[in-house]
């Protein structure tokens, strides 16, 4: 069995025990990268030395008989868009290609004080703007169920390096479902949890009232765990929620009996495949027989999610990089002749053409005379999203459905088409427009073997009730515990 199949409290039984040590950890993480890295291209850049270092650190610090921290020498990823004090952040944009931070984001710090030992930076959409990691300016990823197929977006680089066994546990950013749509394609499990709970401070921003940092997991119990590390409020973060953090691990218990759960029609009819609708059916079956009372609800404002999405976040990334003109941050062009033709040439060098797309599109529908129109309009549109979740959690303790449409599709298959590829985050965007948690868990195999994932979703702040019910369904299933073969 590999290190990262085994269950966190027993790698740390055995490194107090002295039968294992961080440094084992650390390199076993860098050899399944050796072995694996080649096919998947799951890691923009790796942080080998300091890694080591930390690794040695901690083995140190163990032999004096010190408290561990809760995710004590567990190797993770970091998504390439959470800066991290002095190791490059690029965004995946040859415009940050040399951009080395001097602090770190606030989730990385909370990972520094549980000891996690971060091993690299993972591959992902530029600006995190896309939904299969093809949209990177340095190389694609791939899925590590089939090579041929994308690992999603995007967090596809945090999924991917999970899914392949690389690290224990990734960090992923989700803006309209760039940690749950990876996390189903690569068959493992993404949280993105309520907006506000994870500080935002120091994730380079796409669309802030949406972006969100949470954790990619082999299992519902390390994401409750990695949960638990990272949730805090943050005083310098002006949109971090200054509420209690439950005991997330604790609420695994296992019992959902009486459990309400509320099933959109509207994410189980009309473009959903027949066999993610059927995994999903059987999967709402495993929760009946644990107590569960299943019945169908409606979200009817649903079908404007999508392009309500596409006004918002590409308004707000118009705004957020603005800043990215060759002055402030990263790469400046040097052959302008003045200061307007080096902004030009800067954006236009260093900007990839799915940026550009959504830059001009947030840019129109802010311009004067249009504001009224789109923008206002979507934030009218926005509320009464809002307003269908909280009728339904009225009644319902938690609403399930699909995580996506399809199984991941094929690398190439929709770059050309960006509306289609759009269309692939409508069951995850309503969850961003209305700012609370959801989960995608395993929930089985279409027939060319990709994973399917299922959302699990909840009230704002009620993530022990959202975990509680994924890790009552992955209990009662073998889903989770398959792995790809590389």
């Amino acid at each position: 069995m590999s290190l990262f199949e085994k269950r966190l409290q027993d790698i740390h039984t055995e490194l107090e025990k002295g039968e294992l040590t961080v440094s084992d950890l650390v390199n076993a993480s860098f050899e399944r990268i050796a072995q694996t890295e080649d096919k998947v291209k799951a890691f923009i850049s790796l942080d080998e030395e300091n890694a080591r270092a930390r690794a040695k650190q901690l083995d140190e610090q163990q032999s004096r008989g010190e408290e561990q921290g809760l995710l004590f020498g567990l190797p993770a990823g970091i998504k390439d868009n959470i800066v991290t004090k002095n190791v490059i952040t690029t965004c995946a944009s040859k415009l940050l290609a040399n951009y080395k931070p001097v602090h770190n984001a606030t989730a990385m710090d909370r990972l520094h004080a549980s000891e996690a030992v971060m091993i690299g930076k993972l591959n992902m959409d530029e600006f995190a703007m896309g939904g299969s990691t093809e949209n990177s300016s340095f190389h694609n990823t791939y899925n590590p169920w089939n090579l041929a197929y994308v690992p999603g977006g995007s967090s596809g680089g945090s999924a991917a390096s999970v899914a392949a066994g690389q690290v224990y546990f990734s960090l992923g950013s989700d803006t309209g479902g760039s940690i749950r749509q990876p996390a189903a394609y690569c068959g493992v499990v993404g949280l993105k949890p309520t907006y506000g709970l994870v500080s935002r401070y120091g994730l380079v921003a796409f669309a802030s009232s949406l972006d969100q940092i949470g954790p990619i997991t082999k299992n519902v119990e390390d994401s409750a765990y990695v949960l638990q590390a990272i949730a805090t409020h943050d005083p310098v973060d002006s949109t971090s929620a200054d509420v209690e953090i439950p005991d997330y691990i604790s609420a695994l218990t296992g019992d959902i009996k009486g459990l309400r759960v509320g099933v959109p029609k509207e994410m189980m009819g009309e473009g959903i495949d027949p066999e993610v609708r059927e995994k999903i059916n059987a999967a709402l079956k495993v929760l009946e027989s644990l107590g569960a009372t299943v019945e169908e609800v409606t979200l009817p404002h649903t079908e404007y999610a999508v392009p309500t999405y596409y006004i918002l976040a590409p308004s707000e990334a118009s705004s957020n990089l603005a800043r990215y003109d060759g002055v402030r941050y990263g790469v400046r062009a040097d052959s302008a002749e003045n200061l307007i033709d080096m902004y030009h040439e800067t954006r236009s060098q260093g900007l990839g053409p799915e940026v550009k797309r959504r830059i001009m599109l947030g840019t129109y529908a802010l311009s004067s005379g249009y504001y009224d129109a789109y923008y206002r309009k979507a934030q009218q549109v926005r509320t009464l999203i809002k307003r269908d979740f909280d009728q339904v959690f009225a009644k319902y303790d938690v609403i399930i459905g699909p995580t996506a449409p399809t199984t991941a599709f094929k690398i190439g298959e929709k770059v050309n088409d960006p509306l289609t590829m759009y269309l692939e985050d409508i069951c995850t965007i309503p969850v961003n427009l209305a700012g609370i948690p959801a989960i995608s868990v395993p929930c089985g195999f279409a027939s060319n073997g990709m994973p399917i994932g299922m959302q699990i979703a909840g009230k704002s702040f009620d993530e022990a009730t959202v975990l509680r019910v994924a890790h009552a369904f992955e209990q009662n299933t073998e889903h989770h515990k398959a792995r790809p073969e590389l």
